[in-house]
């Protein structure tokens, strides 16, 4: 079952909760209830627990909007990188520079296959994956430039290695969620409490109440699940994808 039809059942079952709570709740009251007399103190309290949980909800949203433009980042700088490596070794001997490139090549499609499944399933990297980027690094270092024009690319290629390794690390840093528990328990309460303040007002079983009560519910839930969906960017449905890595190594995406 997909994460959407997940979230469309969900919100389905919001909207069944508060009609029939509404009409559960609308049968108790006795004849001589007057839904027009809810205190101005209630309904200044309702506006006021709606304005600050748009705030919380607002901020929660930009929060994991951000670490999930963070993630498409260090796949993108990772990407750039061991391209920059694979273009910049042309100047070495033809056996270092095969050598190289095919490093680079093992390494780009195993995170681009086993590592990011790996990373969707479990939120961590693999053991290989490290040795291969190891590899990729020995094989620069280890070469000694024959020459002056090889010497003048070798410290470029090495600051190359060390921002793919950086990358990576900011990769690994980005695989589980962002939000702590608390400010879950917070958002889940303050939309518990905002929904809570729908019935305080005494909201009647009119349709024009019902839908809107209805809407309100189901928006709460949708933006829940879009902070869920996005709090891990690698894993879930709006997820960070190997799309730069395949960009530059075409080959490896055939």
């Amino acid at each position: 079952m997909s994460e959407w039809l997940v979230l469309t059942l969900a919100m389905a079952a919001v909207c069944a909760v508060v009609v029939l709570v509404t009409t559960l709740r609308h049968r108790r009251v006795g004849d001589d209830d007057d839904p027009t007399e809810t205190p101005d103190v209630i309904e200044y309290m309702t506006m006021m627990i709606g304005v600050v949980y748009a705030i919380v909800l607002g901020l929660a949203i930009a929060g994991v909007w951000e670490a999930r433009n963070a993630a498409e980042d260090h796949v993108r700088a990772e990407a750039q990188a061991l391209h920059e490596i694979t273009e910049r070794v042309r100047v070495y001997p033809a056996d270092v520079r095969d050598r190289v490139r095919a490093d680079v090549d093992a390494y780009v499609g195993h995170v681009t296959t086993t590592e990011w499944k790996t990373m969707a399933d479990h939120g961590e990297l693999t053991g290989k994956g490290t040795k291969l980027l190891d590899r990729v690094r020995h094989a620069v270092t280890d070469y000694e430039p024959a020459d002056e024009f090889e010497a003048q690319a070798y410290q470029p290629l090495l600051d190359q290695v060390m921002a793919a390794d950086q990358a990576r690390g900011a990769r690994a840093d980005s695989t589980e969620a962002t939000m702590p528990a608390v400010v879950w328990f917070g958002l889940i309460t303050g939309g518990l409490v905002t929904l809570g303040m729908i019935f305080a007002l005494q909201i009647r079983r009119t349709a024009r109440e019902m839908i809107l009560a209805g809407l309100f519910s189901a928006l709460i839930a949708f933006l829940l699940f879009l902070i869920w969906d996005f709090d891990a960017p690698y894993s879930r449905g709006v997820a960070t994808s190997a799309e730069p890595f395949l960009e530059l190594f075409p080959h490896l995406a055939r």
